[in-house]
């Protein structure tokens, strides 16, 4: 497990570094490459210029209107939402369930514009004269807020210049925005074009997020043929295309923890997706789309829906074919989903996460008991035959291979298997990996009370930095991971000493390591561990007391 840590750690402190180091390249609007299936309708060169992104200094005027330009605010049941009049943009998202980081008594930020962090949705059409996002859009009101009883609030934008709308379409009770364009072809020939929407964002670490618990944070597309793949930003540096350029379908999104937006394109249509680095250290994910041929004088739309919320893994499932992927478990995730599955059938009875955490540990505990007591039991006889073990070594002394041979011979004689009590252990790690990802990924879980002092199973423990009000350079200093380490303190010498004084020194210390390790830990981690350790202390505990108890009146008999 502490290689396990250590190594994801590494990696993420590796990506860090990596993408610090390489100078972002300016970017531009999408354009179709040349990969384009024929099906998808690809402007001409002439009508297919390199408007200039957000990012992108060609054009300062805009991109300062961009900054501090107006912006049209936006209220339903479940967000706080703000959209720029400059190229339509959704810049600001705060939701109303689900508090902040840092401070749950705000409401959490998904999309931001500001000068410490960016994450927009941006979206217009590709040509000459069409609207993209730095078009001028103007809008009837505002401030618009869904009224009582309504289903749908619906915000109309009208772009200036060119006979072109781009429409919101906010739904009461889900997370999932319609935005669609509307234009007109004002020319005498007719018009092919598609539509691009992308996803823009900084490579920076959500608010709160802790280098010491991994979690992934960049974009992700999903096909039928490649399913779900990951594009580090790293990946985007060097030019890597983990996923297929062109498809029928899929979506593209980006991901961080417990929160993600995607684009999800509907049907079976020909898409292409790019990811790419922009300028000021921003990245864009996105998906270009065909509108089709538009006659002269006539109109044509195109819809995609964004998804914009939780990851929460039962609702993201019945969106879009491989979304609910997006709370990734890694190569355990055949283990780690029915685990979920578990907790979320015991949440339903007992409505307490922690509750629910307890009762779980418990039954994987009796799953693996069968493997446990022969693991205790390889053990307690190893505790037993302790003091024989003592005196062989004062026997031979520095005579290593003298000792080995005579501690075979015990091994024999008592019917000791040594690996006896590792092997059973190396069976169950695969699980207790798998629930690690599935109680820190859970957004379920996400500021979730468990009862006392513990009021968020996500965050750390930080019992004694409140009940004294200091901090200890900022780290949090719990309860819950003291009494994991005492009860791994118990665990130390319910086992018997290592022969080898290194290794026991290592024994004594690892609970030590281990408590000041889990100070970082989600509280719903460390209070799987603790249930854990009570429950092998008790069986340990038992397995040993009965055989010392049959060895003791064997020896009186």
């Amino acid at each position: 497990m502490s290689v396990f840590l250590l190594y994801e750690g590494w990696q993420r402190d590796e990506l860090a570094t990596k993408t610090a180091a390489v100078a972002p390249a300016p970017g531009a609007v999408p354009t179709q490459s040349s990969t384009t299936p024929a099906a998808v309708p690809v402007p001409s060169a002439p009508a297919t210029p390199a408007v200039p992104s957000v990012a992108t200094p060609a054009a300062p005027a805009a991109a300062a209107v961009a900054r501090s330009g107006k912006t049209i605010k936006v209220e339903t049941d479940l967000y706080f939402a703000e959209i720029s009049a400059t190229g339509g943009d959704l810049v600001s998202l705060r939701f109303k369930k689900h508090g902040g980081t840092l401070d749950p008594k705000k409401n959490f930020v998904l999309f931001n514009r500001d000068a410490e962090h960016m994450y927009v949705a941006q979206s217009g059409l590709i040509g000459a004269g069409l609207p993209n996002h730095q078009t001028a859009y103007v809008a009837q009101a505002e401030e618009y807020k869904l009224a009582d009883g309504a289903d749908a609030l619906e915000i109309r934008l009208e772009a200036t210049g060119v006979k072109s709308a781009k429409t919101y379409r906010f739904q009461r009770n889900s997370y999932v925005i319609d935005i669609a364009h509307e234009v007109t072809n004002s020319g005498t020939a007719p018009l092919e074009t598609s539509g691009y929407f992308q996803l823009v964002r900084d490579s920076k670490p959500p608010e709160g997020d802790s280098s010491m618990v991994p979690t992934y944070t960049g974009p992700a597309v999903y096909t039928d043929k490649e399913k779900f793949q990951k594009v580090a930003f790293s990946d985007i540096d060097k030019g890597k295309v983990p996923y297929p350029k062109n498809s029928n379908d899929g979506w593209v999104g980006m991901l961080q923890h417990y929160f993600l937006g995607a684009w999800l394109p509907k049907g079976n249509t020909p898409r292409e997706f790019y990811t790419r680095q922009l300028q000021q250290g921003l990245y864009a994910a996105g998906v270009i789309l065909p509108v089709g041929s538009i006659a002269p004088g006539a109109s044509a739309s195109i819809s995609v829906p964004l998804y914009a919320g939780p990851q929460e893994q039962h609702k993201l499932a019945a969106l879009a074919p491989g979304l609910d992927l997006a709370v990734d478990y890694g190569w355990l995730t055949v283990i780690a989903v029915p685990l979920f599955w578990v907790l979320q059938w015991i949440h339903g009875l007992v409505g307490n996460w922690g509750v629910a955490i307890i009762l779980l540990t418990v039954l994987i505990k009796l799953l693996f008991y069968p493997l446990s007591e022969a693991s205790y039991r390889s053990m307690a006889k190893m505790r037993v035959v302790a003091p024989k073990m003592q005196r062989l070594k004062e026997q031979y002394g520095d005579d290593r291979q003298r000792m080995q041979q005579a501690m075979m011979e015990l091994y024999k004689t008592e019917k000791i298997n040594p690996l006896g009590g590792c092997l059973p252990i190396v069976v169950q790690i695969p699980v207790f990996i798998a629930l690690y990802w599935v109680l820190l990924g859970s957004v379920e879980m996400r500021q979730a009370p468990f009862a006392l002092w513990v009021t968020d199973l996500s965050a750390p423990d930080r019992f004694f930095n409140e009940l004294f009000n200091f901090s200890f350079f900022g780290y949090p200093i719990g309860l819950l991971p003291i009494m994991m380490g005492a009860t791994m303190i118990i665990q130390t010498r319910l086992n018997p000493e290592p022969p080898d004084p290194v290794q026991a020194k290592v024994m004594k210390i690892m609970p030590v390591a281990f408590s000041i390790f889990f100070f970082v830990f989600p509280a719903g981690l460390v209070l799987y561990w603790l249930v854990n350790n009570v429950l092998s202390i008790a069986q340990q505990w038992h397995i040993n007391r009965s055989l010392e108890g049959g060895k003791a009146a064997a020896n009186k008999s």
